[in-house]
């Protein structure tokens, strides 16, 4: 099959696929509980931002949550003790995320491999160890009692459903962002670092450059996503900052299915869902956890949405196998 037919096969099923999704999104607050949605939208953005990272970019991050963490701190103090509206507070905290990564990037991004993956963790570390000592960020009790206020002093989120519709547009544009760096030259340019760095630098392009703004973007969608975290549960914690949350974020992604958009959607739907299930069992979620990324990587190595995506690719008009 050439490609105007397999590119118009895929507007065909975009627009039905688009409905679904929307309605789904709509109709969702009415079905399920909206304080589990909106952890769910937080939690998918956050690794949406990972996989940006490491399955476009090829930059494996093991310190991801310290963006997500810094930010959910940041918006809390700023709501809670400088009155921010929540909007504002939100700002300031993925601000406060792009900070931290441009300079953590411009560490890590000298390196390749697994002493990238190091300094991130070890970055994540130290940001870490400042959420436990410092005194605006309440130590090991964390910032609790954040207020949500009312959006642009007019829109009251002490409602739910309300400020689950204001979480569901945000990740919504988020997502619609990915998809955009994704599919530009920019994005295309990063595919061709993640595919061959030496080709891509011996063709012109700064790939350091690249690699640091893709790696302050990453930052700040996941500062994003922990922003909004704070206002929905009104707390921020040092498990927001935790090496444990940087892992789920990565198991979401790699169950899901690194390289796809919608594949960190449905791994934070199986590992959140997983880990409401078994809250009553907090050692049984781990092992849970355990057992369905070994399973993944051995059964499904695409991740969930890869594998529809390769199944559906095999069952196209033309692509049978030879």
């Amino acid at each position: 099959m050439n490609d105007s037919s397999s590119s118009s096969r895929m507007v065909r099923y975009q627009r039905p696929l688009l409905i679904a999704g929307a309605v789904v999104l709509l109709a969702a607050p009415f079905v399920a509980y909206p304080i589990f949605l909106m952890k769910l939208l937080c939690f998918a953005l956050l690794a949406a931002s990972l996989n940006l990272l490491v399955g476009y970019v090829g930059l494996l991050s093991f310190g991801h949550a310290m963006f997500f963490g810094s930010a959910a701190y940041g918006t809390a103090h700023a709501v809670k003790v400088w009155g921010f509206d929540p909007a504002l507070g939100v700002a300031f905290g993925v601000v406060v995320a792009a900070a931290i990564g441009a300079i953590t990037g411009l560490l890590a991004i000298r390196r390749a491999g697994i002493a990238f993956s190091m300094i991130t963790l070890a970055s994540a570390q130290l940001v870490y160890f400042i959420a436990l000592r410092s005194p605006f960020t309440g130590g090991e009790d964390g910032i609790q009692s954040v207020p949500r206020g009312h959006l642009f002093g007019v829109i009251d989120l002490a409602n739910n459903t309300t400020l689950y519709y204001v979480v569901m547009l945000a990740v919504v544009a988020a997502f619609w962002l990915i998809w955009r760096i994704v599919y530009s030259p920019f994005g295309q340019v990063l595919t061709a670092i993640r595919d061959n760095e030496p080709r891509a630098i011996s063709l012109g392009y700064r790939v350091n450059r690249y690699k640091l703004l893709a790696f302050t973007l990453s930052a700040a969608l996941a500062g994003l996503a922990g922003g909004m975290k704070s206002i929905v549960f009104q707390i921020a914690t040092l498990n927001d900052v935790s090496w444990v949350t940087s892992g789920e974020a990565l198991l979401m992604g790699i169950v899901g299915g690194l390289q796809t958009l919608l594949g960190p959607v449905a791994g934070a739907i199986v590992v959140v869902t997983m880990a409401n299930s078994l809250s009553s069992i907090a050692e049984a979620v781990l092992i849970v956890q355990g057992t369905v990324f070994v399973l993944v990587v051995m059964l499904f190595r695409r991740g969930i949405v890869g594998e529809i995506n390769a199944y559906l690719a095999r069952r196209r008009p033309g692509n049978a196998t030879h």
